[in-house]
């Protein structure tokens, strides 16, 4: 049996699932005990450029409510973090975090010659290129491709998404790109892509690889699916795509399955109209979303394992703009989250409003040595390979 274009069309989306699917997920098909003591990442990214300014807010500086007259955030809203901080009001849980001296922030991340362009941007921050280099690679896939060299199980990235981003693409490895193990088991185990499966073993045909990736679906989605029915969380979690993806994540890190990235995003954040609204109802669904998520690893002792970090491809600028919203920027902040950290609260100073670039903040702290540092301290890898040169590391894990 050939296997025809109407056919090959037909396959849809398991067959671009099936293209993300990492060979070597085949070997945790031997059920794999992980300890506590196993270092997780979780990666939010905030896509769209988030407004870093009214998400830790300047509450005492002059400048960011003379410029933000309609939408600056009063300092008797904002949650009190410093003297001069604040932290957006929909962000409770986060303040929570932050007393507990369990979340840090990181001001003015970007990188020199910023690019405005959210695909460009983003692909640099995906890739960890410079602004001026174009790289099919992304950080975390050069992880997967490095990380384990010739060893029997190698650790796999997982993107709970329907498609799998630059970030997770590596050379030799990817990651893996799914919404739901049940339904990834479901598809993949239909009678039609079974049937194909088996008619093709072995196949010469120009679309032999389409078959091998697939076979390695199916596979995979039994070993994945399987896992995550080990150890289901039963804690309870918000009914919006952020809380079940972090249901997902939960249930994926209790269970014996050695996965080291997870990756999920947010959005959209590009908020050049009546940001305000936009804003709050983004981050009242990352609050409780993490609310729910740090709880629950808290619970089972694993809260010192995992760090949960956050980021956007740019921020926005100063100035508000005439539709209450706010336009590209560059430099921005993230977020870490971990009962693991080893500097908290602010990790460094707050943006200076008096020194900006063409109306915009000039970045102090090269994302890549964010990347470094996790790279190296927590994953325990070389990030210089991975990263193509060499980066400051920072202090907080």
């Amino acid at each position: 049996m050939l296997l025809k274009r109407k056919d090959f069309i037909q396959i849809g989306s398991l067959a671009t699932a099936s293209m993300m699917m990492p060979k070597f997920l085949k070997a945790f098909e031997k059920p794999l005990m992980v300890p506590a003591g196993n270092k997780v990442v979780v990666v939010i990214q905030f896509s769209g450029g988030n407004d870093g300014l009214n998400t830790v807010i300047p509450i005492t500086n002059d400048i960011y409510y003379r410029e933000r007259k309609t939408i600056g955030i009063s300092k008797d809203v904002a949650l009190g973090l410093t003297a001069d901080a604040g932290l957006n009001p929909a962000l409770l849980a986060f303040k929570g975090l932050y007393d507990e001296g369990n979340l840090g922030i990181m001001n003015s991340v970007g990188y020199p010659n910023p690019d405005r362009s959210h695909f460009r941007s983003m692909d640099i921050w995906q890739s960890a290129s410079n602004a001026t280099e174009y790289l099919n690679t992304g950080w975390i896939g050069r992880y997967l491709d490095a990380q384990c060299i010739g060893c029997d199980k190698p650790t796999q990235g997982l993107e709970i998404d329907d498609t799998l981003s630059l970030a997770l693409k590596g050379k030799d490895k990817k990651g893996l790109a799914f919404k739901d193990p049940r339904k990834l088991y479901s598809s993949s185990n239909e009678k039609f892509y079974k049937d194909i499966n088996a008619a093709h073993q072995g196949s010469e045909e120009t679309v032999d690889y389409l078959y091998k990736t697939m076979s390695e679906t199916l596979s995979s989605a039994d070993y994945i699916y399987n896992q995550s029915k080990l150890r289901p969380t039963a804690a309870s979690y918000p009914n919006t795509e952020l809380g079940k993806n972090l249901k997902t994540i939960s249930s994926l890190i209790l269970s014996d399955i050695n996965t080291k990235v997870y990756y999920l995003s947010l959005g959209s954040f590009d908020t050049h109209v009546a940001q305000e609204a936009q804003q709050k109802r983004l981050f009242t669904e990352l609050n409780d979303a993490v609310k729910a998520f740090t709880d629950d690893l808290k619970k089972n002792n694993r809260f010192e394992d995992v760090l949960m970090m956050t980021f956007s491809e740019f921020g926005r600028r100063v100035t508000q703009n005439a539709s209450n919203g706010t336009d590209h920027g560059t430099a921005n902040n993230m977020f870490f989250i971990s009962g693991g950290l080893k500097q908290k609260g602010l990790l460094n100073a707050m943006p200076d409003l008096t020194d900006l670039n063409d109306g915009d903040l000039k970045h102090k702290v090269d994302f890549k040595s964010v990347y470094a540092t996790v790279l190296n301290k927590w994953l325990g890898t070389n990030d210089k390979t991975i990263l193509g040169g060499n980066y400051d590391y920072l202090h907080f894990i």
